[in-house]
């Protein structure tokens, strides 16, 4: 590549980035729109599969009933957590004082040699509880502020979404450009659809499981760290290491001794490791061939620019790069070094997927599967 166009592109990513931390408040809620209405089309989808006898679900009624399943999913959460949200923030304190008293009685460590140079209060701040629970919490609260804008772009969306077809045969017909086009979405579609089907369900099953055993060991609130384990496992390899972490935490600062904090610590750890280890890469496969250090850093980058919610869509803003980069022979090289053995996938194989999605329920651009010839 010529200087001056690698000089162009540095700029070029330099600016989108920019614009990206500069106009979170108005890009952010769309792209969570954006994932809501696709969340809310591939439910439609499976709702469309049901079959009852001789009867399917037309398209409206799959749609309506996936709204409404959104609608009482939504409501469920809202009341869950407003019921103990302020309860967990309560005893936050106390736990805190707790883990600083913990620490501070620790047999082989001599803190008073260190007190001057401010060692306890450097590893007590690491473990700041409610400054942990604040962060999240504004975190979810800013989302919830922008409820109203994200309401207004999905109904846009669904407005839009039976235009779509039309534009992008407008848009790459003259070209000739429309079949590869529609090959990039529907990959694009089948590889997001995939993710988020797999990690759905090991997510919910790691959750759930890990509610089970905290309130078989009598963690306090073990329903909230059921849903928070659920949460964080959306985020790689940082989320699963605090929702193994932080419980075992709670457990130490509830209890007197230490037999509990190893319980929950070795049991939580067990559950992550055989789920995200052992379970998950079974079903996700070669799909997506992503290098773990490029998802490390694509994470900590998503995170500075977007926060806790960036960290969310970081694998599925790859996956999508990764995606689009492979196609074309100029920028082919970068999805190679993106890629966990620089083998990129040569056709579209989604169709024999059991998450596969079908893009004529949702009025989606909808074309047949074909082999591509990346």
């Amino acid at each position: 590549m010529k200087i001056p166009g690698f000089a162009a592109s540095a700029l070029l990513v330099v600016l989108v980035f920019y614009l990206l931390i500069v106009g979170e408040a108005l890009l952010l809620p769309l792209v969570i729109a954006i994932a809501l209405w696709y969340l809310i089309n591939t439910l439609a989808a499976q709702f469309a599969r049901i079959t009852i006898g001789n009867f399917t679900f037309p398209s409206w009624l799959s749609l309506t009933a996936s709204l409404l399943s959104f609608l009482i999913l939504v409501w469920a959460l809202i009341n869950f957590l407003g019921g103990r949200v302020d309860e967990v923030l309560e005893v936050f304190p106390v736990y805190q004082a707790n883990l600083t008293t913990r620490l501070e009685s620790l047999p082989f460590v001599d803190l008073a040699a260190y007190q001057e140079q401010g060692f306890l209060q450097v590893v007590t701040s690491g473990i700041d509880l409610p400054a942990f629970a604040a962060s999240v919490a504004a975190s979810f609260a800013g989302v919830l502020a922008n409820g109203g804008l994200i309401l207004i772009y999905i109904l846009f969306l669904f407005l839009e979404q039976g235009n779509f077809d039309q534009k992008i045969t407008a848009l790459f017909s003259r070209s000739g450009q429309e079949d590869d086009a529609r090959k990039i979405i529907e990959r694009v579609r089948n590889d997001i659809q995939k993710y988020i089907s797999i990690k759905m369900f090991t997510s919910s099953l790691t959750g759930l499981l890990s509610y089970g055993f905290l309130l078989a060991v009598g963690v306090d609130f073990a329903g909230v760290w059921g849903l928070l384990i659920f949460l964080l496992n959306f985020i790689p390899t940082v989320g699963s290491i605090i929702a193994t972490i932080f419980p075992a935490m709670i457990a130490l600062a509830q209890s007197d001794g230490y037999s509990l904090f190893l319980l929950v610590l070795i049991g939580i750890g067990v559950l992550q490791i055989a789920i995200g280890n052992i379970l998950e890469p079974r079903l996700m496969g070669s799909s997506f061939n992503l290098s773990p250090i490029v998802i490390l850093l694509n994470l900590g980058l998503w995170g500075y620019i977007w926060g806790i919610p960036g960290m969310f869509l970081c694998v599925p803003f790859l996956i999508i790069l990764t995606i689009i980069l492979s196609h074309f022979p100029q920028t082919r090289s970068i999805a190679i070094i993106l890629s966990s053995d620089g083998l990129l996938r040569s056709h579209i194989d989604e169709t024999q997927s059991l998450f596969s999605f079908d893009p004529s329920v949702a009025s989606l651009p909808s074309t047949e599967t074909e082999e591509s010839t990346d």
